[in-house]
C-alpha cells in the first residue's frame, strides 16, 4: 500500500477523497454531511481557523484508492495532542488497512513530538472494537443534530424568542455579517472563550486559547471556504458588555446547507435566557437573509444538557452519535 499526503491543490485527489468518504459514510452514517471536492480542498488549505490538518491517501498496488487518514496537530493550544480520523472504502475492509493507517498517523504524531492521540469514530460496534483493539479508550460522546429549516414551526420559534426577550430585557441583540468590527474584537475574544465551559467529559484536553489573531484567522478561513459568517451577539444595555453569542455559517456552493458553530454565554450573564435569545434571534435572521437555507447542523457533547434542551425545543433531531477516543503515545 502506497500512502502519500494529499495536496489541497490536487483537484483529482480531493475528488477521489470525497468519493471515498461518501462511499464509507453511505455504509456507516448515510445522513452525515460530506464536503464537496472544492470544500475539502479549502479544509486542507485553511482548516477551521488557519490551522489545517493533513490528509494522506492510501492506494493499493493497482493505484486504487482504498483508504484515507487525516491528522490534525493543534497549534493554538493542546500541543501535546494529535487527532486522527480513518476512512476505509467498504470494498476493502477487513484487510488491516485501517490498522495500518492508524499506525501511520501515530508515527506522524510521535515525529511531531505529540504524546497523546485522539480518534473520532461513529457509534458503531465495529468502530468501537477497532478503536479498542488499537489501544484507544472511549473518553467522550458527541452528538450531531440537524434542524429542518423548511419544516420549522415558526410560531414556536417566535414564542421562544419573545419569552427570551422578556427574560433578558437588560440586553440587546447585535447582528454582524462577515468580519467583526475592530472595536468588538477584544471583547469577543473573552466571550468566545466561554465555550470552554462546555463539557469535556474524560478527554485529556486543555481549554482552548483565543486571541484577536485566532478570531481573525477563523473568519478568514471561513471566508476562504466560501461561507458567509453570521453572528448574533447579546450586549448588555447598561454597560455595553458582550454577554452571549451564536455563530452560523452558510455555504455559498450549497446555500441550502448551514452549520451552527459556537453558541456561548459569559458566566457572569447567565440566567437571563441569553442562549435561547441568540439562537432564536439567529433563526429569525436566517429566515430573512438566507431563504434557500434548508438544514442546519450542530454538534454538542452528549452531556451538555442545557444546550441540548434548547436545541430540542427548536426541533433539532439526532443524526448520529460519534465516539471520541484517546490514548497515550
Amino acid at each position: 500500500m502506497d500512502t502519500k499526503r494529499l495536496s489541497p491543490d490536487d483537484e483529482v485527489g480531493c475528488a477521489d477523497a470525497v468519493a471515498l468518504m461518501t462511499a464509507a459514510e453511505k455504509v456507516d452514517c448515510p445522513e452525515s454531511l460530506q464536503p464537496t471536492p472544492r470544500g475539502y480542498a479549502a479544509h486542507l488549505k485553511y482548516g477551521w481557523d488557519g490551522n489545517p490538518g493533513k490528509a494522506y491517501l492510501a492506494r493499493d498496488d493497482d493505484g486504487v484508492l482504498v483508504g484515507q487518514v487525516t491528522v490534525h496537530l493543534p497549534t493554538y493550544d493542546n500541543t501535546h495532542l494529535a487527532w486522527c480520523g480513518v476512512d476505509v472504502h467498504p470494498d476493502h475492509r477487513g484487510r488491516g488497512i485501517g490498522g495500518e493507517l492508524v499506525g501511520y498517523a501515530e508515527e506522524l504524531a510521535r515525529g511531531a513530538g505529540r504524546t497523546s492521540m485522539g480518534l473520532s469514530q461513529w457509534d458503531l460496534p465495529k468502530a468501537d472494537a477497532f478503536a479498542r483493539r488499537h489501544g484507544f479508550e472511549r473518553k467522550a460522546i458527541e452528538v450531531n443534530r440537524r434542524q429542518d429549516i423548511a419544516g420549522l414551526d415558526w410560531t414556536v420559534v417566535q414564542r421562544l424568542y419573545d419569552e427570551a426577550v422578556r427574560a433578558s430585557s437588560g440586553y440587546e441583540l447585535v447582528r454582524v455579517t462577515g468580519r467583526l468590527p475592530e472595536e468588538m474584537l477584544e471583547d469577543m475574544v473573552a466571550l468566545t472563550a466561554s465555550i470552554n465551559d462546555a463539557p469535556k467529559d474524560d478527554l485529556d484536553i486543555e481549554d482552548d486559547e483565543f486571541s484577536p489573531e485566532r478570531l481573525r484567522a477563523y473568519e478568514e478561513a471561513q471566508l476562504a471556504h466560501e461561507r458567509t459568517v453570521y453572528r448574533v451577539i447579546a450586549r448588555e444595555r447598561a454597560t455595553g458588555a458582550l454577554a452571549g453569542h451564536s455563530t452560523v455559517t452558510v455555504e455559498r456552493e450549497r446555500p441550502h446547507i448551514g452549520e451552527q458553530h459556537d453558541t456561548a454565554v459569559d458566566r457572569a450573564h447567565r440566567g437571563h435566557r441569553l442562549g435561547a435569545l441568540v439562537k432564536t434571534g439567529m433563526l429569525l435572521w436566517m429566515r430573512e437573509a438566507e431563504p434557500a437555507l434548508a438544514q442546519l447542523d450542530t454538534w454538542n457533547a452528549e452531556s451538555n444538557n442545557h444546550m441540548i434542551a434548547i436545541n430540542e425545543q427548536l426541533g433539532y433531531r439526532i443524526v448520529a452519535r460519534a465516539m471520541s477516543y484517546q490514548k497515550a503515545l
